[in-house]
């Protein structure tokens, strides 16, 4: 037996694949922050979500990001479940881009000359340094488009529709009414779960059909399958995330469950419908067998819009059935360890995982003020339950600033490796000092507590002073205006001058201030003002603070050489 049209299926189907995300790649890295700025304005009402979903799916080729990303938002508060909802709808429409773009792209005998001129154009930008995000989109389309051609002139040679065992087997599998219908339907669900792209599904089921191998009925249950199959992906990744996450994820699969039902109730009349629109009659003999890959690509489309037109009038309906199926534990918090938006892993692209990975160091940055204003509190906490159960709890801030250390530096690692433009890598290596930084933060915090907790186990030193309490506060004050100030320096999107001045100021005020207070405890100790231990305790304090401001001084200096 000759294995070597299975290999070259087996090759196109690959390069098909590959030449996707090289291209989604090349035209993320083409939009860069206009892209991001877009998506994280999706907050608005359902039509300008769908518009919005099915913009960015259509730029960058992959529902399964737009997906992703919309439920990483829903989770962090950024998006409600309902416009997360529209978002995915707006998805679901532009993905269908893709379809046409391989009816296109797999037409015709001229295309292999298109393809390799796109090679030589690509190769050209690739080695432009001010062409190169352009010359990888090129090279992507060609990659696909050769994938296509391939698998196109492959199933032809390998002439299928004469080869009586699969034609019987098709035949047999196709005679048994809508059983055949849902069971092209399963089959094309587990497929796309199994590859992870609907994309490589939908091309092979193109090329079947067009083959004469599978009826155009079958051939539309498998992708009505796929539709399925590729909503388990965001699914997977809401696991690990909140409530509301698991929510919007679950929208999208309830999304295109209901699709298919209502579509299956009146399957060969919407076939026929959607053949009549291509100009094909799917009842008699079609000698050009490509045309029902036209008729796959607009029933992938009419299927999605038709569906959006339905539901885009249900949102909260639907929004309350979601809620109903993951219904959320009453009284129970969210994990405060649970990172917010890269905790279901990486996306299917490594420049839109950026704008992950910096929200999740925003939010990094809020939990250290959190953690920090604890301190106060601690300090004036006399009973002993309450000043344990709140020193235990920073101890435990503690450890979450240690983990998200790691996992968000794990993450942004594993992001370095795909293919970024060299903004994006620098920008990485920006925020993984920061995210050194931000640990450091947080351990000035514990120290500053565990200050707090030996003085009141040292039995033999008397209290602080008012005078002492006095520059506690105003030092602990200085600090909290300094790690407010680096929030706001960090999320801003406009950056001025007057504001990194600010924050200058502030941290030399700090040091004034931590100098001033040093030189007046050796005075205070010889006056006999407090004794030399209570001296320690308190400059302990007031020097970690001064270690604080310039740990965030550091965050700062990045995060104005990254503006």
């Amino acid at each position: 037996m000759n294995y070597l049209p299975l290999l070259i299926l087996a090759g196109s189907v690959a390069l098909l694949m590959y030449g996707m995300k090289v291209m989604s790649e090349g035209l993320q890295k083409m939009a860069g922050s206009k892209l991001r700025q877009v998506l994280g304005k999706m907050t608005t009402n359902r039509f300008t979500g769908l518009l919005t979903g099915a913009f960015i799916t259509t730029a960058i080729q992959s529902s399964t990001a737009t997906t992703v990303m919309t439920v990483s938002f829903v989770s962090a508060g950024l998006l409600t479940l309902a416009q997360a909802i529209s978002v995915i709808m707006g998805a679901n429409i532009g993905t269908t881009a893709t379809a046409w773009i391989m009816v296109l792209g797999g037409s015709g005998n001229y295309m292999q000359y298109v393809v390799y001129a796109a090679i030589v154009i690509a190769i050209a930008c690739i080695y432009s340094n001010k062409s190169r995000n352009f010359g990888e989109f090129i090279m992507g389309l060609a990659l696909l488009l050769l994938g296509l051609t391939t698998l196109s002139a492959n199933a032809k040679g390998m002439h299928l529709d004469q080869n009586e065992t699969v034609q019987h087997v098709f035949g047999t599998l196709s005679s048994w009414g809508y059983g055949s219908y849902i069971l092209f339907l399963l089959i094309g669900g587990i497929l796309t779960c199994s590859v992870q792209s609907s994309a490589a599904i939908m091309a092979i089921t193109m090329t079947l059909c067009s083959a004469g191998v599978l009826d155009i009925y079958m051939g539309i249950a498998l992708v009505m399958g796929e539709n399925i199959g590729t909503t388990v992906t965001s699914n997977i990744v809401a696991l690990s995330a909140s409530t509301q996450a698991r929510r919007a994820a679950m929208a999208h699969m309830v999304f295109n469950v209901f699709g298919v039902i209502w579509v299956f109730s009146i399957f060969p009349y919407f076939v026929d419908f959607v053949c009549s629109l291509v100009g094909c009659d799917p009842h008699s003999n079609i000698e050009d067998k490509t045309i029902l890959t036209v008729v796959l690509a607009a029933f992938h489309t009419s299927f999605n819009i038709c569906n959006v037109l339905i539901l885009i009038w249900f949102i909260k309906p639907l929004e309350k059935l979601v809620c109903f199926i993951i219904s959320s534990k009453g009284g129970d918090e969210e994990d405060e360890s649970r990172l917010t938006f890269i905790g279901g892993g990486l996306l299917s692209t490594a420049e839109l995982s950026i704008l992950e990975a910096k929200k999740e160091l925003n939010m990094f940055a809020e939990r250290c003020l959190k953690m920090f204003r604890m301190v106060p509190e601690l300090l004036h906490t006399e009973k002993g339950d309450d000043f344990n159960k709140l020193f235990s709890r920073i101890e435990k801030y503690e450890n979450i600033t240690d983990d998200m250390e790691v996992r968000i530096a794990d993450y942004l690692n594993k992001v370095s490796e795909g293919r970024l433009s060299a903004e994006s890598k620098t920008e990485i290596q920006h925020m993984m000092r920061q995210v050194s930084e931000l640990e450091s933060i947080g351990d000035s915090c514990y120290n500053l507590a565990r200050t707090i907790r030996r003085k009141r186990q040292n039995s033999s030193a008397s209290d602080f002073t008012e005078k002492q309490y006095e520059h506690i506060h105003n030092m602990l004050n200085l600090a909290e205006s300094s790690l407010s100030q680096m929030i706001y320096i960090v999320e801003a999107q406009d950056l001025k001058i007057s504001d990194i001045n600010k924050s200058q100021n502030i941290e030399n005020e700090i040091n004034n201030y931590r100098k001033q207070l040093k030189n007046q405890n050796v005075v205070d100790i010889n006056n006999k003002l407090y004794d030399y231990q209570m001296g320690v305790y308190y400059m302990d304090m007031i020097s970690e603070c001064e270690k604080l401001g310039d740990y965030v001084i550091n965050v700062i200096e990045v995060a104005d050489s990254k503006k």
